[in-house]
């Protein structure tokens, strides 16, 4: 079983963000710990979900790295203190490079974090002030070297593709820049505009032109055969990593492992259940407070649904899905095409393939 917390907190929000945030100048990292411990004292107050050791702990966002270190340290304790937490757990931390510097990173790796996922998303000064962030691109260099001499050697990046071409961004090089560092862990992830978001209101307005479809494509491709080229394993749509450096958090969620989310807006599932908590933070924060029930809705899966989502995940997956479970049709046409290949009696998705994932599952009738 795996545990998500979600902290919410950011010091802004960026250009093409549509998650479950709260701007604060200051982070109310008091007020979230006693938040999180009044949901764990429902969740035990009543019977738990489900049972089992935890395998991985995930800190993500918002911006977790912008805790206080030490009541992040309490937090991970109250975890510790009520689940049966794995030895070898992967703790992971997600981090914003200018958070990083040697003494939080001393603190989070006293605290339990071993694995941190650094939200670069880009090496161009010009990119990442139109995606309204602060950061700087030295930042990454610092915060990589800070947290490997914390003893945090499991370092993941983010980085963000199909932007538009006014940016004149150099995407290959960035991905060079990326590996020469020296990471563990790369995930990707194409640039999508929200309605809502300013990437919205400026694409709405015309200021902004989303890059073309074939731009994304052979960004996306570029990524692919850097990443074959340095011997990675390229496990899962949006990320690949170094052998034995798969995040075995997300890898929980594609195999339909039962996960349990706490914080605001975070999801849970067990089995064909699904459910989710208060979405903004200061409506979360008042019924903790209150001792009013923090979960918002739920649902359960029909067992048709449940064959649809394990035919998406497993596609996304470099695991695939049995031949027998497709139309043998469709097969054929996808191997002709050169968006699959077989590999036993598994259908897996080649590159091309993925880029077109959800058009070939609806095309398949499992989704």
């Amino acid at each position: 079983m795996h545990l998500y917390v979600h902290v919410p907190f950011c010091a802004r929000r960026c250009s093409y963000c549509d998650f479950a945030i709260a701007v604060r100048r200051r982070d109310p990292s008091a007020a979230f710990r006693d938040a999180v411990r009044a949901e764990l004292g429902q969740l035990f107050a009543a019977t738990v979900p489900f049972e089992g050791r935890i395998e991985t702990v995930y800190y993500g966002g918002g911006t977790p790295s912008r805790l206080d270190p030490g009541v992040l340290a309490e937090i991970h304790r109250d975890l510790a203190d009520r689940f049966d937490l794995a030895p070898d757990a992967e703790v992971t931390l997600e981090a914003n490079p200018e958070d990083v510097d040697h003494t939080r990173a001393a603190a989070w790796r006293s605290a339990g974090i071993n694995r941190v996922s650094l939200g670069v998303q880009s090496f161009s000064r010009e990119v990442l002030r139109w995606m309204h962030r602060s950061d700087d691109p030295e930042q990454v260099d610092r915060a990589v070297s800070s947290l490997r001499g914390a003893g945090i050697a499991n370092i993941s990046f983010d980085l963000i593709y199909g932007l538009p071409s006014q940016l004149a961004r150099h995407w290959t090089s960035e991905l060079d820049r990326a590996f020469a560092l020296g990471i563990d862990h790369l995930s990707l992830y194409a640039l999508t505009v929200e309605s809502g978001t300013p990437l919205g209101r400026w694409t709405e307005r015309g200021t902004v032109v989303p890059a073309a479809d074939t731009v994304a494509e052979s960004e996306y491709l570029a990524a692919c055969a850097a990443i074959r080229q340095r011997g990675w394993h390229h496990y899962e749509v949006s990320n690949a990593a170094r052998p034995g450096f798969e995040s075995r958090h997300n890898l929980g969620y594609w195999r339909r492992r039962p996960y349990l989310g706490l914080g605001p807006s975070a999801h849970s599932a067990a089995g064909d259940r699904r459910w989710w908590n208060i979405r903004e933070w200061e409506a979360y924060r008042r019924a903790a407070g209150r001792g009013d029930l923090l979960v918002a809705g739920e649902e359960r899966l029909t067992a048709t649904q449940v064959r649809l989502e394990e035919a998406y995940l497993g596609l996304r997956c470099v695991d695939g899905v049995a031949a027998s479970s497709l139309p043998e049709a469709i097969v054929s046409q996808w191997l002709a095409a050169g968006w699959a290949g077989l590999v036993g009696s598994q259908v897996v998705l080649t590159a091309r393939g993925w880029l077109r994932l959800d058009g070939l599952v609806r095309q398949a009738g499992v989704a």
